[in-house]
């Protein structure tokens, strides 16, 4: 695992396209990314890996269905020169921004309408890139849209949903508590330790290599495993694990996999211009908390979906309250205890990070940079796929929500 301290090449100096990774029939060994030895999580292999996880490690598809994929007009702006005055106080341009933070692809919509769209590395339009915990934030969606159906109740136990978990650190949590990332565990999550709970879930989820001699477990399995510390519900703590046990019953409740889910109640109705694809564990079970490859533009579409309240393509895809419960944010009093320096007075509500910004802003977040970014004041999505060195947001935040702000107001005028 990367080092962020350390020095390394910049954007341009490990362009992966340039630098030939995989390049070659097959390429040769000093070029080959691979799962076996982990090169495919190292920087600056990663900068193809994130963009190619589907020759890395098993996958299955979710169905954007037999219909074509909604318009998505375009209506350019030229925006790399808009100024950013970084947190640090420096002042770079948009594209310096996006170089800086080591930017795959990113869409803007305005007003529904596509004005701005940029690829780098090994990322195409059509190609899916690793949305990292971003795919939290679809999982705490279906939850949302669940708990409309009524088929989800956020006040009963997990274990109404999921009894494998009655032992263990989720057997006296709710749902809600999971939902909001209130639930009190021995886990950690620090990818800069290697000795860090995170590299077990990686390899129970299929991300990580299993270790010599030990068996393989599927992720159900290992999450019967985690053990509780504190209480729940009193403080907001990031942890992978509730929202694989949010998926899990998600596809209890619903009866089906959370591909099939994701497909029906979100991806055919929202008229996604590709297939999406999650990866999966040993039994073939979606990682729901942070498995989800899309392409950017469909990103987009998903973030124009919830600016939207939930109506898009021409229909009300999912109730609008879904939406307005996680745009209200959370309880910013359990969230400032977790100590994101770059995130003051922020909340999470329902697997989103809320801003309670003047525009009322959100997020879905993942590591190496990924994000969706919904202004609503500005009528603005931004969605930003990203192979960064580091693995924390705190290494691209100081750049990042500038100049999410920046372009919101040359946007609005």
């Amino acid at each position: 695992m990367t080092d962020a301290k350390t020095e390394l090449p910049d954007a341009a100096a490990s362009d992966p396209v340039a630098l030939g990774w995989m390049t070659g029939f097959p390429p040769p060994a000093d070029k080959a990314v691979t799962y076996a030895d982990g090169s495919f999580r190292s920087f600056p292999q990663l900068r193809w890996s994130w963009s190619n996880v589907r020759q890395i490690v098993p996958t299955v598809n979710v169905w954007r269905g037999p219909g074509p994929a909604s318009p998505l007009p375009r209506a350019d702006v030229d925006l790399d020169g808009v100024a950013v005055t970084t947190m640090g106080g420096e002042t770079i341009s948009f594209a310096e921004a996006l170089a800086q933070t080591f930017a795959d692809g990113l869409v803007v919509l305005h007003r529904g309408k596509l004005v701005y769209e940029r690829y780098f590395g090994a990322l195409k339009p059509h190609q899916p890139h690793i949305g990292m915990s971003v795919t939290k934030s679809f999982t705490g969606t279906l939850a949302g849209i669940l708990v409309a159906d009524g088929l989800v109740d956020p006040a009963a136990p997990v274990t109404h949903y999921v009894p494998e978990l009655a032992a263990g650190a989720f057997g006296d949590a709710s749902v809600a508590e999971v939902m909001d990332m209130t639930t009190g565990l021995a886990y950690s999550e620090i990818y800069t330790d290697p000795k860090s709970d995170v590299w077990a879930l990686r390899r129970a989820n299929g991300m990580a290599p299993p270790l010599p001699g030990v068996p393989q477990l599927s992720l159900l399995e290992y999450l019967t495993t985690v053990a509780k510390q504190g209480e729940h519900g009193r403080v907001f703590a990031y942890k992978t694990v509730n929202t694989d046990v949010l998926a899990w019953i998600l596809r209890r409740a619903s009866g089906l996999s959370l591909s099939e889910l994701l497909s029906t109640r979100i991806w055919q109705p929202m008229g996604a211009e590709e297939d999406a694809y999650y990866h999966v564990d040993r039994l073939g079970i979606e990682s729901g908390g942070g498995g989800l490859n899309t392409t950017t533009r469909d990103l987009a579409r998903f973030g124009e979906l919830m600016r939207n309240r939930g109506a898009f393509n021409g229909r009300q895809i999912f109730p609008a309250n879904v939406a307005d419960d996680i745009a209200r944010g959370g309880d910013p009093a359990k969230f400032a205890p977790a100590g994101y320096a770059t995130l003051p007075g922020w909340s999470y509500r329902n697997q989103w990070w809320v801003s309670h910004n003047a525009h009322g802003a959100y997020m879905a977040r993942g590591v190496y940079g990924q994000a969706l970014y919904i202004d609503p004041k500005a009528e603005m999505v931004i969605a930003r796929y990203a192979s960064h060195p580091a693995a924390g947001n705190v290494a691209n935040d100081p750049i990042s929500l500038p100049a999410w702000m920046a372009v919101a107001r040359h946007l609005m005028g």
